[in-house]
């Protein structure tokens, strides 16, 4: 298939307008095809045009244009071409057999292992519209969809539109829909379970396969509550009404991203319905992609990029949105801690590889759909909507949502461009605003502030930040003293908002009054830039950092802690001392979810070795004991559930916010207790867990937390293939499938690490991409790398043939999650090294290859300085 090219799109665009699709879709030809009759409506511009359609079928029944047929071969690398068209109105016809998918990609099929029941939905973006309906596969063509369905008896049908049973038997017809974009046209259909109400006079549904109805059941309150209030708080903030006829949420089996937004049919990976107890930072998350999502009915539905260079236009602002609305109109107050603590990294991460890029690319830089696909990335999303946090810090948020509806209004049902929306801001502000995109959306890199503390000749004292870097900041900056009575506490005496220059500008301040005992830069993380801290502010929070007031303050300092580790300015060891001291005062389940997190995942596994990392799991599971000693009166397996926090009050160390933060006793108990099981390097305790079916105190081991406990057990050698197969049984599902090969994947033993090769690698595997994720998750442990000692070479040269065979969905999966990370050693550096230079391969795989070789690197810096 051949990628379509930024100049192909554009001179299309200039010759042709998509008016209408009407779409028939047959779903009762078996279990590998489905029929798809599509009729396009379009007018072209000038008279003697060539052009092409997409279309990807297992085979073209017929094409005919205004009535007359056209070459019925198959259509050459996914295009039907058209030429000499006159110029005027036409209609072509195209029916066509296309392809179930088992990745993901255009119509993803699932059938459910626990009831044999069935289930399809599309997945059109970026580019896989064709393997569904033939046509102009570009988001600046947009047109009306009219969809209708032939589904299985017994089956609901979904749509964009409000689907409607017709007559008698499996016939569907779907509302019309105003102008959207190929890749946004979505159907979903099954016996699914539903749960629908109405809402501001629009019907909401919320749908899952028929194994996950009594979850849903538990959680559709609060499922549609969130949505509400989300729905309500968008019409406060923006002047445009919901574009769309209905509001459906259907979380569906094997979905490749976590949600895509599809116009009045939002699709969500079924893992959002919980089978098992949950911290309340995990139903956080889960509102705010909710919010995210409903976001895209304005940001990318409503007002659609032209090209996919814009595709921040989409991703930053329903980011943002998604964090802020859920703060504002929900019980999740503290979301941008989560952001900061566990979402903000990952944007910092991709900013510092070689792949990275501006948040709003050049068009030039995004030559084709290809290219594009790897932008959704850190940067696009955690960068892009730190970028408009600090736009509305900067520019106020009245002019900023002025501007947005400013762009609402002018390009409604359209498609606009970065030009467009900062015309929109230049309209409603007097700032320089497209001066600020330059630095800020036209740059790649991260900043850093780096503080200077000392006393002047006059005995006042002063800060000085070195600005590396080019971006202005508007920041906090938080001034700290020791409480006078406890040592161990931090009492905030003045917070500054200051405006840091651009191009490598100093801020310099003069103040009165003793030295605090920490300057804490971009306090409350108004801004997107890596900061450090003075020796004085770090001895400070090495001796209190649990004791200082207001989670998001503490989220910066972790996320300094972080990125010094990564910069091998500290230790690896030291951050997980830190860790353990201070975490078990610690009460906003986010931070301590995302300290945990980065301290077992990166700090032991990829930036300690031998007995330092023993070492550091060591300490890591004192930590979770003494975390499940500070919670024992929460029930994590009632409480987190649902939803309710068993201890909440004030701060542990007097957080002077008064906030337990997101989780509160009965999350952190579960938190707890999940990292211990991951840090435990003896299985005898664990066998004792699992014995008893309940952690000491509880919570009990539900579904999920007895597979991740297997799943280690599996690691250590203390269970086999029976006692898996046995889990298996008790847990019928698909995601029981997916935990049984994860644990079988993980098993010490040369049979089952080449078994579990053959079915990822093998010419004969099709893995589908969930079990294939969770083969790969369970096949690398660090502390198995005698055993794989062989697979990093056989990685390499087996990766590249597979992507070419399965294609970009499975590259992506392959180059994220079967990359040998847990080795940590020059000569894996240089297999991949030398497999980027030698082979050609697919964009999807290069750019995950690329991303994973620079993290090497990373990590064996910090091995040197820490050597």
């Amino acid at each position: 298939m051949v990628v379509l090219t930024r100049a192909e799109a554009e001179s299309r665009a200039r010759a042709v307008r998509v008016e209408r699709y009407g779409v028939d879709l047959d779903l009762t030809r078996g279990e590998e095809v489905f029929g798809s009759t599509t009729v396009v409506r379009f007018t072209v511009l000038e008279a003697g045009v060539d052009t092409f359609v997409e279309v990807r079928p297992t085979r073209l029944v017929g094409a005919e244009l205004d009535g007359r047929a056209l070459d019925p071969g198959e259509p050459a690398e996914g295009r039907l071409p058209l030429r000499g068209l006159a110029a005027g109105e036409h209609e072509l016809r195209v029916e066509a057999l296309m392809p179930y998918s088992r990745l993901g990609e255009g119509m993803h099929r699932f059938t459910d292992p626990e009831d044999g029941n069935a289930y399809v939905y599309t997945m059109c973006c970026m580019t896989d519209a064709p393997l569904v309906f033939a046509c102009f596969d570009q988001p600046d063509l947009k047109a009306s969809f009219e969809v209708s369905v032939t589904a299985p008896e017994g089956w609901t049908v979904l749509g964009n539109g409000v689907a409607a049973r017709t007559g008698e038997g499996g016939r569907w017809e779907c509302a019309p829909t105003p102008p959207i974009s190929t890749y946004l046209m979505a159907v979903a259909a099954g016996p699914f379970h539903s749960v629908r109400t109405e809402h501001a006079g629009l019907p909401f549904g919320l749908h899952v396969r028929r194994s996950l109805g009594p979850y849903l059941e538990a959680d559709a309150a609060e499922l549609l509550e969130i949505t509400r209030r989300c729905f309500d708080r968008y019409h406060e903030l923006f002047d445009e009404p919901y574009p769309f006829d209905s509001y459906d949420q259907a979380f569906v089996p094997e979905f490749n991203s976590g949600a895509m937004e599809n116009p009045g049919l939002v699709t969500f990976r079924d893992e959002f319905i919980h089978r098992s107890a949950v911290t309340d930072t995990e139903r956080q998350t889960r509102g705010m992609v909710i919010a995210h999502e409903m976001a895209h009915m304005w940001f990318g539905d409503l007002v659609t990029l032209r090209w996919w260079d814009d595709i921040w236009l989409n991703e930053s602002f329903a980011e943002y949105m998604g964090y802020q609305v859920l703060s504002e109109a929900t019980r999740f107050t503290d979301t941008w801690t989560d952001f900061a603590v566990a979402r903000k990294s990952w944007g910092y991460d991709a900013d510092e590889r070689p792949s990275t890029h501006p948040v709003a690319p050049d068009p030039e830089g995004v030559p084709d759909t290809a290219s594009a696909r790897s932008n959704f990335d850190g940067i696009s999303y955690a960068k892009g909507a730190s970028a408009l946090r600090q736009l509305v810090v900067w520019l106020g948020e009245r002019d900023f949502l002025a501007g947005i509806n400013d762009h609402f209004a002018r390009h409604r049902f359209s498609n606009a461009t970065l030009g467009d929306f900062l015309d929109s801001l230049a309209r409603a502000s007097e700032r320089d605003v497209r001066g600020w995109a330059e630095c800020w959306l036209r740059t790649t890199g991260v900043d850093t502030l780096v503080p200077r503390v000392g006393e002047s000749e006059d005995r006042r004292w002063y800060v000085d930040v070195e600005h590396v870097g080019r971006r202005p900041h508007r920041l906090a900056v938080g001034l700290y003293d020791r409480a006078p009575a406890d040592e161990s506490r931090l009492v905030l005496r003045e917070r500054l908002v200051r405006d840091v220059p651009g191009d490598g500008g100093r801020l310099t301040m003069t103040l009165e009054g003793p030295r605090p005992d920490l300057v804490l830069v971009n306090d409350l993380d108004f801004t997107y830039a890596k900061v450090r801290l003075d020796p004085v502010s770090w001895g400070s929070v090495r001796g209190a950092l649990s004791g200082l007031p207001g989670q998001l303050s503490r989220a910066v300092v972790w996320n300094a802690a972080r990125d010094m580790v990564r910069d091998a300015e500290l230790g690896p060891l030291e951050y997980v001392r830190t860790a353990r001291e201070h975490l078990p005062f610690e009460t906003d389940n986010a931070v301590v979810q995302g300290v945990l997190a980065f301290a077992r995942g990166h700090a032991a596994d990829r930036f300690l070795t031998g007995g330092e990392r023993g070492e550091a799991l060591g300490l890591l599971s004192q930590l979770c004991r003494d975390l499940l000693s500070a919670t024992s009166g929460a029930s994590a397996s009632t409480d987190a559930l649902s939803g309710t926090d068993a201890l909440s009050g004030t701060d542990a160390r007097g957080g002077a916010d008064g906030s337990s933060g997101a989780g509160g006793g009965a999350g952190l108990r579960l938190t707890a207790a999940r990292y211990f099981i991951d840090c435990a390097t003896s299985p005898g305790e664990l066998s004792a867990w699992w014995a008893a079916g309940e952690v000491p105190g509880g919570p009990v081991l539900d579904v999920e937390l007895r597979w991740r406990l297997l799943l280690r057990l599996s690691v250590l050698g203390a269970v086999g293939v029976a006692q898996i197969e046995e889990a298996r049984a008790a847990d019928a599902g698909a995601r029981g499938e997916e935990a049984a090969a994860r644990c079988r994947a993980a098993l010490p033993d040369a049979a089952a690490k080449e078994a579990a090769w053959e079915a990822m690698f093998g010419s004969g595997g099709a893995l589908s991409n969930y079990l294939f994720t969770a083969t790969a998750q369970g096949f690398w442990q660090p502390e198995q790398a005698g055993l794989l000692a062989g697979y990093p070479g056989r990685y390499f040269a087996e990766v590249v043939p597979l992507a070419e065979r399965r294609g970009p969905a499975l590259a992506e999966v392959a180059g994220r999650y079967a990359f040998p990370a847990a080795f940590v050693d020059e000569e894996t550096l240089s297999l991949g090294e030398e497999c980027l230079t030698r082979r050609e391969m697919l964009p999807a795989l290069r750019r995950r290859l690329e991303d994973q070789l620079d993290d090497l690197r990373r990590a064996l810096g910090v091995r040197t300085a820490v050597g």
